[in-house]
């Protein structure tokens, strides 16, 4: 790339992997949902219901925050051409929400192009079958052609993470649509977890979406409950500090977690354990290092004398995660990383020793370096982006690779569409100016789609309704 260093020719470098990465997917798989690089070709999958173009959506708002101006209108006009809903297969509804319709909320605030809240909203009505259960906690799958509901890969169960990262989205969705249904649906999934017993006030990854009980105890902070904590501490910020039944969910949960899951390693590394029943996994999953840029991002409205705690407690976990790339030859991190038989920060098999560049690392560099702008977090940005520039970087766009621990890695033939969407935007984020999307008037969805922060006085604001 002839870059000299990370902040002179940063920005300039990840505009050059995101023009790299769009006009790759463009030349070989415009609106397929994403591309395959090795093959040269585009990749539909199951998980959007007949929804293409998942890649255009995710990356409308970092091709304008990049001001790639000529791309950005290319994406554009496929959205208002060629984005078609009128689809028959079954969707995630976690999936579109926070890529489809998080992406399509994004481009609406930051440009007011009518198109991008139109097909929001229309996409939004197609969503709320889901919630036509016993309880209302929708289920992870809706068919786009019947309207019913389906069960989700957890059998019977509908997942934490999933019902539990709608919140923002469909706040906004009630607000652009002048439709209270998306906010009553969001407001009595709080109202059925608040009401549950939870085991050491830890909130478990199963719900019966039929008898509103937990279908067994497993807790993780990684995939499955990961992003449900997540918006419990945005759903505050989004609401201007005055949603205090989401507060109060966050601060009961980060303690439930601290006490139960929090570990440090016999070499001092701090992570955060799964929970089964009481007992413990030694390991993180890539998707747990979100929690340190979380921990960041919450500190402040803490309780007076914990705010440096979670301000350590953010620095320490982020710490590991970096650990977790250092330790790879490729210098970055396997999906999942144990702590036990004298190996730390590492994965243990080769099952768990994938990259697919994934960006909750980056993110919570992100959010830590907004916090303390500590160099050492642009340092191991960049570390990222070498390592992806010499192990991910092929003919044709961006690619995961198959382990992390080996020289010269296989590549998995898929550039996900977060990587446009979440890795590049974060690590542009975190070699950009504090106002550039600032964290007082901005926060990210999980697919890291900025919302605006509520700062209305007006009491009709869907988010401001009791």
């Amino acid at each position: 790339m002839g870059v000299i260093s990370p902040r002179t020719s940063g920005l300039c470098s990840f505009l050059q992997m995101m023009r790299f990465a769009w006009q790759s997917y463009r030349r070989y798989a415009m609106g397929r949902n994403e591309l395959r690089p090795l093959t040269k070709d585009g990749y539909e999958g199951s998980m959007f219901g007949g929804l293409s173009g998942a890649t255009i959506i995710d990356s409308l708002d970092t091709l304008y925050l990049m001001e790639l101006k000529e791309e950005f209108q290319e994406a554009k006009a496929w959205v208002e051409e060629s984005f078609h809903l009128n689809v028959s297969g079954e969707a995630s509804l976690f999936e579109v929400n926070i890529r489809y319709i998080g992406g399509l909320l994004s481009a609406y605030y930051l440009t007011g192009e009518e198109v991008f809240r139109t097909k929001a909203v229309k996409l939004g009505e197609k969503l709320l079958p889901a919630f036509s259960t016993p309880t209302g906690i929708p289920k992870g799958v809706v068919n786009f052609k019947s309207g019913s509901w389906g069960w989700a890969t957890a059998g019977s169960s509908s997942i934490l993470a999933e019902f539990g990262s709608l919140h923002l989205e469909f706040l906004h969705l009630t607000e652009l649509s002048g439709n209270p249904i998306f906010a009553e649906k969001v407001r009595n999934i709080r109202k059925v977890l608040r009401k549950i017993d939870k085991p050491f006030g830890l909130y478990p990854n199963f719900l019966s979406p039929v008898s509103g009980n937990w279908v067994q105890h497993h807790v993780s902070v990684g995939g499955l409950g990961d992003s449900f904590y997540e918006y419990l501490i945005k759903s505050w910020l989004m609401s201007a500090k005055t949603d205090m039944e989401a507060k109060n969910m966050y601060y009961g949960a980060l303690e439930a977690i601290e006490t139960y899951l929090l570990n440090v390693s016999p070499g001092g590394l701090t992570y955060i354990a799964e929970w089964r029943g009481g007992i413990l996994d030694h390991k993180m999953g890539h998707l747990a290092c979100f929690s340190g840029g979380m921990i960041s991002l919450g500190a402040e409205d803490a309780k007076e004398e914990k705010r440096a705690h979670y301000k350590e407690l953010a620095a320490q976990i982020t710490r590991t995660c970096h650990e977790s790339y250092a330790r790879s030859d490729t210098k970055l991190g396997p999906e999942a990383f144990w702590f036990n038989s004298g190996r730390e920060a590492v994965a243990t098999q080769l099952s768990e020793s994938y990259y697919i560049l994934r960006p909750e690392v980056v993110e919570s560099y992100m959010y830590l370096w907004r916090q303390t702008h500590d160099p050492t977090y642009r340092e191991w940005g960049w570390d990222v982006v070498m390592a992806l520039e010499k192990y991910c970087r092929t003919d044709a766009g961006f690619s995961g690779i198959q382990d992390v621990y080996s020289s010269s890695p296989n590549h998995d033939n898929k550039q996900q569409s977060f990587f446009l969407a979440e890795t590049l935007k974060y690590l542009y984020l975190l070699f950009s100016e504090d106002d550039t999307l600032s964290l007082e008037d901005w926060v990210f969805n999980t697919e890291a789609h900025p919302l605006p922060v509520n700062h209305s006085d007006s009491s009709s604001r869907a988010w401001q309704r009791r």
